[in-house]
């Protein structure tokens, strides 16, 4: 799973939608121009691996269900989203009807927004093929919306491009708990005290106390097979990135017999609990941030020098003394240092690509003392428009974390012991608050204890999962796609080679293979290495 805030780190939080922009680099999420290079000045002088004992409905043969899976979905035309100018008029959208509480059907249910594009030669169609950008909190819908365009070839002309939104998200009963005023201070504050996680738990739980308990993802992998059934779909066709390889191994380990042709991008692995995930998560970014640091150094204007080994210290040094003299904005607006990690840290999400619009965000903060660049990419980030409004499902991360079991958390020795291990793998990007880094989402304090446990899945299904991994993906590291590769047992591995986050989107190669699989059955040959378009 990815962690929230790139200080903390980036979703899927990022999410696919947000890494599309970030590849993009010509604007932010919050519609303002991408920086410039800035003018030459002188530069400033400032885990268990045991199945998780849980309740598990029969699906579609359990009679209490049988309304869900027999249900006909309504297709309509699709509510205009006044922030996106794409052609969406081929668009169908629907609402799912799935049980709140899959143990006891009957108290109570939830409608999931869906929407679909359907296939441009029907003639020759497959199938639906669902997809999940991330997070968790990432919208579905929105990943198809936003660029109705991205699948146009082959496999939109065989399949339904299906999107959906997971529980607590975007169209499906989101979680907004603070509000938007009060969500800016608590996103890029540089004094979070203890009471920081408390603060957003006690305000979802004012607000949302029967929902929390069931926007867990194995929840989600259950709706996700009520709608393979209203789809009229036998086996399930899936392309899930980041935490969307999460969602796609719980609904493999949940419904083996209905797996078809699933593609996981951006691996995450079950069995590692959240506080390791978290650390080797950061160790990442550190790892992306002085690849970044010794491009930066060979080009001119570097607003970090000319010494590849002191590059990355340089920038972490003004990233934290932003605590003590942080950046007004032309908008009134403060850059705080939490914020600006954030800023920099979700530009790596996009690679190589989306390199030279970070150095020159960098440059207009260090050298013109202007912060309004990174703050920019910040707000981008965390779901803020120009107008200081925050995107739906805006507290779906931690929810959702918190519901897939991370209300466990090291004490005493044993939090020493995971604060040295994060200090030594990643002393750079967890200086300026490493419990925060440690313990995102915090649900430590969490109005309920989940069930759900880090666990080993493997693949009991007949076909083959196909994983893809990226050697320098900054929020899944590669190890994360070899991991789960092997646990999986059914499974191989697609390796692009290169930056930034998941890799279909970042390399025909990838983008073939997987293409082929999904069209095809194809299974890429094991040991592929794609290069970076």
């Amino acid at each position: 799973m990815i962690a929230r805030s790139p200080r903390r780190a980036l979703p899927a939080a990022v999410a696919a939608v947000a890494t599309a922009a970030l590849l993009a680099g010509c604007t932010s999420g919050s519609g303002t121009t991408a920086a410039p290079a800035p003018t030459t000045a002188a530069a400033d002088s400032t885990p268990s691996a045991t199945p998780t004992p849980t309740v598990k409905p029969t699906g579609a043969n359990d009679p209490a269900l049988k309304a869900f899976y027999g249900q006909q979905l309504a297709w309509g035309p699709c509510q205009k989203d006044a922030q996106n100018e794409e052609d969406t008029s081929a668009l169908q959208c629907a609402a799912l009807k799935v049980p709140l509480d899959y143990t006891a059907p009957a108290t109570g249910t939830l409608d999931v927004a869906v929407v679909r594009n359907p296939a441009t030669r029907p003639d020759q169609k497959i199938g639906s093929l669902l997809l999940n950008p991330g997070g968790p909190g990432g919208s579905g819908v929105r990943m198809v919306t936003v660029d109705p365009k991205r699948f146009d070839g082959p496999l939109h002309d065989r399949y339904d491009i299906v999107g959906f939104d997971p529980r607590g998200t975007a169209g499906t009963s989101p979680l907004n708990c603070l509000d938007d005023r009060t969500r800016d201070g608590w996103l890029n504050t540089d004094q979070a005290g203890d009471d920081h996680g408390k603060q957003l738990a006690d305000a979802c739980q004012a607000k949302y106390a029967q929902v929390l308990p069931f926007v867990g993802t194995r929840n989600t992998a259950r709706d996700m097979d009520v709608l393979r059934a209203a789809l009229g779909d036998q086996k399930l066709s899936y392309l899930g990135m980041s935490y969307g390889t999460y969602l796609g191994s719980l609904y493999a380990e949940e419904f083996p017999d209905r797996v078809g042709r699933l593609v996981l991008d951006g691996a995450t692995s079950a069995s590692t609990s959240l506080v390791q995930h978290n650390i080797e998560q950061q160790a990442g970014f550190e790892r992306a941030l002085k690849a970044f640091a010794a491009d930066c150094v060979t080009k001119d204007p570097c607003p970090l020098g000319k010494d590849a080994d002191q590059a990355t210290q340089k920038l972490a040094a003004f990233l934290d003394g932003l605590k003590d003299k942080p950046l007004r904005t032309e908008k009134g607006r403060t850059l705080t240092s939490s914020a600006a990690w954030t800023g920099v840290l979700s530009r790596l999400y996009g690679g190589e690509k989306a390199w030279t619009g970070l150095r020159n965000s960098i440059g207009w903060a260090m050298m013109r003392g202007k912060g309004d660049y990174l703050l920019d990419l910040a707000d981008g980030y965390n779901g803020r428009d120009k107008d200081g409004r925050y995107s739906p499902s805006a507290d779906a991360y931690t929810a959702i974390h918190c519901a897939d079991g991370a209300t466990d958390a090291p004490a005493g020795e044993q939090l020493q012991a995971a604060l040295t291990d994060l200090a030594a793998k990643a002393p750079l990007v967890s200086t300026h608050d490493p419990m925060a880094a440690l313990f995102d989402p915090d649900c430590r304090i969490w109005p309920f204890r989940a069930t759900e446990k880090p666990h080993l899945i493997k693949s009991a299904a007949a076909t083959p999962i196909v994983v893809v991994g990226t050697t320098g993906d900054p929020a899944t590291p590669y190890a994360w796609a070899e991991k789960l590769t092997a646990e999986l047992g059914n499974a191989v591995l697609l390796s692009r080679d290169g930056e930034g986050h998941t890799g279909y989107g970042a390399s025909k190669c990838i983008r073939a293979s997987v293409d082929a699989f999904l069209l095809d059955g194809t299974v890429p040959a094991a040991g592929i290495h794609c290069p970076t378009d």
